[in-house]
């Protein structure tokens, strides 16, 4: 006798699944995958971090005679990989809206060969976050250090690809690139969000940044800083409305300090200096520092 009755358990999954599928309208063609795998999107990932930086991030018995012939062996699989995943993503969006199937392959192709030309950018603007950890963190001893070891640049690495696949309207594998890094770091940026050159985060945990975000140049945030909504705007049927600018806007030089909290459509100005755990839901003055009110208790 069976210790475990996984025939009942099938069946009654299987009835949970079909509920589900009706409830939702959804008919699978053909009885393929629909959706894309977050396994085979971390593989695209990690290959991409080590054609980005192969002598650091790359195999540990790299030469670097065989740097080149590495990268596009690394660039070839990742891309021909990433473009199955897109092909996945946009066939499943076009049965959820009953969209033309016909071009799939070629608005695939299209879409992830223009994420491969932006490659060279994504390693430089990566170079500029580098060098601010490096500057602006005394306990670095190497600017090696910095991209090995640092949570704030690991979730770099993966917002810079995801916001890349954002902008070519892939947004399921940009959330799923987004959240690898959110899982392994504790940093959750949405790949919407618009981070300028030499972006800093300092140990990271509990950071979240929003969809509508823009960071200017050379920002640094501590860790527990949100740059959230403050309200979500709704239609005539009560729906929050998607898409609409409700994040902050941090302008160039910026310092966030841990724990602060900025809700909404509101600007911290350039140079602004923002100490930890203040709640800001209005804009910021240029070169204003903010910080909470102190009380001088007397016995």
């Amino acid at each position: 006798m069976a210790i475990f009755q996984t025939n009942e358990l099938v069946s009654a999954l299987h009835e949970v699944r079909r509920e589900w599928r009706e409830f939702a309208h959804r008919q699978q063609e053909g009885g393929e995958r629909e959706l894309p795998s977050r396994e085979v999107i971390a593989c695209v990932v990690k290959q991409l971090t080590g054609a980005l930086f192969p002598m650091r991030l790359g195999p540990t018995d790299l030469r670097q005679e065989s740097e080149d012939f590495y990268v596009a062996h690394t660039l070839d699989a990742a891309l021909h990989d990433l473009l199955a995943q897109a092909t996945l993503e946009l066939r499943h969006e076009r049965r959820r809206t009953a969209g033309e199937l016909a071009e799939l392959g070629g608005e695939a192709l299209s879409r992830v060969r223009a994420f491969g030309a932006r490659l060279p950018d994504i390693r430089r603007l990566l170079d500029s976050d580098v060098m601010a950890a490096w500057n602006g963190d005394p306990a670095a001893r190497s600017v090696d250090e910095v991209l090995l070891c640092y949570p704030g640049v690991l979730a770099m690495i993966h917002h810079r690809m995801a916001h890349e696949l954002y902008k070519l309207d892939l947004p399921l594998l940009a959330r799923i690139v987004a959240e690898l890094s959110h899982s392994q770091t504790g940093i959750d940026i949405h790949p919407g969000a618009t981070i300028g050159p030499g972006f800093f985060i300092d140990h990271g945990t509990g950071v979240v940044i929003g969809e509508t975000a823009v960071i200017g140049q050379r920002v640094r945030l501590y860790q527990a800083v949100t740059l959230g909504a403050k309200r979500f705007p709704t239609d005539a049927d009560g729906n929050p409305q998607k898409g609409l600018p409700r994040h902050p806007i941090v302008e160039d030089d910026v310092v966030i300090y841990a724990g602060a909290t900025i809700l909404g459509r509101v600007t911290l100005g350039k140079g602004a200096t923002i100490g930890g755990n203040v709640w800001i839901t209005d804009d910021v003055p240029a070169g204003a520092s903010v910080t909470q009110a102190s009380l001088n208790a007397r016995p």
